[in-house]
């Protein structure tokens, strides 16, 4: 008996598993996405601006690694016009629900007729025997036929892999030859983003692996690999040679990739233009004008903390005495709880009011700080204190120079390592006396105190002038 063919077979496409629902209707929404993730926003953030589910943005950022695909990166070119897109194929299929013949369906998009009566036989829907046409059926088999995968390096070469595996994972090993497999040392959830708990190995970075390759084989061209292809393999899942796991030999132990730019917004939602230091006034760069502070917190032992403000024309200090609040170290670390360490947002801002706030009006006008979220109620320190607050750039320490090379003065009585609530205010008091008495080459071998004191007498005198001439 003759076996009667299907429609589906004119396809001349073998019969394929179901792959659940075609994934290229969403082709503009991760375009939408990863858009949104390259000016720095959070994988939910970009899920809805794409109009996906949360769950959905996360699960494309894990799975790209936290880059985007290549065909999704700004970089991208455009798609050729030589293809059919997406929305060609959306007309298609509707002006073939509407009846249209194929030469009329060409006309209307103004394509060749063999390209729509090609694209109605080879990429239809055939799973029920027919020769349906859909769209979003169509572009996925567009693009499965389109890709041309490539195995990666790393895969198809164990000799390499061994090598860059034995690297960045490799056991540490004694002058003897006796392993140390080293301390369980597990991630705090102290810094951005999700870390992996540290590894004692190698730990050779991807770079030093790629350069050191040129080293030790330099006679063979198939021991070759980028560092960008060794972060690809530990960072995006399907590529096979290494495992994700592996990540937490390197030295962040990121276990994905973060895009810069979410990097530079990330925290800092506080800081706006005119704020940042190249706003501030050019009488604070000659010191010339006394009453501008820098400021910063060294940090202790157990999330203790003092705070420091020191005054640029005469290096005169003050001490912050940020105790910690009810409830610390008394339990579990609370994540994103109150700061009960001390030196939260709140305790800094009244500490510097109250401290300011026995100066006269004339040594209040600036303050520099660097970009801390202690100072997230900077705008408080101001109607309070009348102190104009300015924030350094990121990873600047320079800009605020005077307040650095003290808190390096201030070390030699607070080592780093110990514990800084053990200090009281009395003792605080005392510490600050210290290096205000302390003559200062800058200052001609004057002390800060007496540079201090001079400005308040010439101050002072300064408005008893002004007094006498008003009422005369």
């Amino acid at each position: 008996m003759k076996k009667q063919k299907r429609r589906s077979d004119r396809s001349g496409r073998a019969p394929l598993r179901s792959p659940g629902r075609p994934p290229s209707a969403r082709r503009e929404d991760c375009r939408r996405f990863w858009a949104a993730i390259a000016t720095g926003q959070a994988s939910e953030d970009a899920a809805s601006l794409a109009s996906v589910s949360p769950a959905v943005g996360t699960r494309w950022f894990r799975e790209a690694g936290g880059m985007p695909p290549a065909k999704f990166a700004s970089s991208a070119k455009p798609p050729s016009g030589r293809y059919l897109q997406f929305a060609e194929r959306e007309e298609i299929a509707l002006r073939r629900a509407q009846g249209l013949g194929v030469r009329e369906i060409a006309r209307q998009l103004g394509r060749a007729a063999s390209t729509i009566s090609r694209e109605l036989r080879r990429n239809a829907a055939t799973r029920s025997g027919g020769l349906e046409y859909r769209a979003t059926t169509a572009q996925w088999h567009a693009d499965r036929s389109a890709r041309r995968p490539k195995p990666a390096k790393l895969v198809v070469n164990p000799v390499l892999r061994d090598y860059v595996q034995e690297r960045l994972a490799g056991t540490v090993v004694a002058p003897d030859g006796v392993a140390i497999p080293g301390p369980a040392v597990t991630w705090k959830a102290r810094r951005h983003g999700r870390r992996q708990d540290r590894r004692w190995a190698k730990a050779w970075s991807p770079e030093q692996i790629a350069r050191r390759l040129r080293l030790d084989f330099p006679e063979d061209p198939t021991m070759r690999i980028s560092h960008e292809a060794i972060y690809q393999a530990l960072f995006i899942q399907g590529r096979g040679a290494l495992r994700r796991e592996l990540t937490a030999c390197l030295r962040t132990g990121r276990t994905l990739r973060v895009p810069m730019a979410r990097t530079r917004k990330r925290g800092k939602s506080f800081i706006t233009p005119e704020i940042m230091i190249s706003q501030r006034p050019t009488e604070v760069a000659d010191r010339a004008v006394p009453g501008h502070w820098e400021g910063d917190l060294i940090i202790g032992l157990g999330g203790s903390a003092i705070g420091t403000l020191v005054e640029r024309t005469t290096r005169f200090t003050m001490l912050l005495h940020l105790p910690p609040m009810p409830g610390h170290a008394s339990g579990p670390r609370v994540k994103n709880g109150p700061a009960l360490a001390g030196h939260g947002a709140e305790a800094v801002r009244d500490a510097i009011a109250r401290t300011i706030a026995t100066l006269p009006a004339q040594l209040r006008r600036s303050l520099t700080w660097d970009q801390g979220a202690e100072m997230a109620q900077h705008a408080h320190i101001r109607i309070d204190t009348g102190l104009c607050v300015y924030f350094c750039d990121p990873r600047s320490p320079w800009q605020r120079g005077t307040n650095e090379n003290t808190n390096g003065l201030l070390r030699q009585y607070f080592p780093k390592g110990t514990d800084l609530a053990v200090h009281d205010a009395d003792t605080l008091a005392a510490i600050a006396l210290a290096l205000n008495t302390r003559p200062r080459k800058t200052l001609g071998w004057k002390t800060p105190a007496e540079a201090l004191d001079e400005l308040l007498q010439s101050i002072d005198k300064g408005g008893r002038e002004e007094a006498v001439a008003t009422t005369a």
